[in-house]
């Protein structure tokens, strides 16, 4: 109970503070590749670009993927995209694709929470890591949130437990979980969509007449 209290008291500071910011922010060139491995091995760590980590700590609560500039896949990457999901997260162009229908089903927040987590696990600041810890907590793990994603009461428990005394590695196994119900509930459906489909057949005919 203090735990939630807690995360809604700062939520509301936070939308009193965002009154004062004018207009949405502003994209600052292309996107710098990444190396995220998505292995969950354990045997490495995500990077991700630090204008990136520095856009999303000035604007925590972006309702959606920041926008970046027409990306053309090949149909090579497309056709990888349909034998991996590990393939397609690698891939900026498959992560705004898998994005745009996850919006179609009203479930955008899964992917957004797992993109804040993996700004959160690059994070070493210890405030910057406490403040980015209970936004990810206010926005997509609270029950009051229209965002919360869907976590077992084991893995939910376990982040009350450690809000106290929060680690950028914190949100690791709920992570884990959002990404697995991607793979097996979402990303079937994205390879039978219009979204996935129709971009396939149109690389396909530019193939054909070149």
């Amino acid at each position: 109970m203090t735990v939630e209290l807690r995360s809604v008291s700062g939520l509301e500071m936070r939308k009193r503070q965002q009154a004062h910011i004018e207009g949405p922010p502003q994209a600052s060139g292309p996107p710098r590749p990444n190396t995220c491995c998505l292995c969950w091995c354990g045997c490495c760590k995500c990077l991700w670009s630090e204008d990136r980590l520095e856009r999303r700590q000035t604007y925590p609560n972006m309702d959606s993927i920041e926008a970046t500039e027409e990306q053309h896949p090949s149909l090579e990457e497309l056709v990888s995209w349909a034998r991996s999901f590990e393939m397609m997260m690698r891939s900026s162009e498959g992560r705004e694709l898998f994005s745009e229908f996850l919006r179609s089903e009203y479930s955008e927040e899964n992917l957004l929470f797992w993109l804040a987590c993996e700004d959160l696990k690059k994070e070493t600041n210890p405030t910057a890591v406490e403040e980015n810890a209970r936004i990810i907590y206010e926005d997509y793990v609270s029950i009051l949130s229209p965002k919360e994603v869907s976590l077992d009461s084991r893995v939910r428990e376990g982040i009350n437990q450690t809000l106290a005394e929060p680690s950028n590695l914190m949100y690791e196994e709920a992570q884990l979980q959002i990404y697995t119900l991607m793979h097996r509930d979402s990303f079937p459906r994205f390879l039978n969509s219009s979204v996935y489909r129709d971009l396939l057949d149109s690389r396909r005919r530019s193939c054909l007449d070149t």
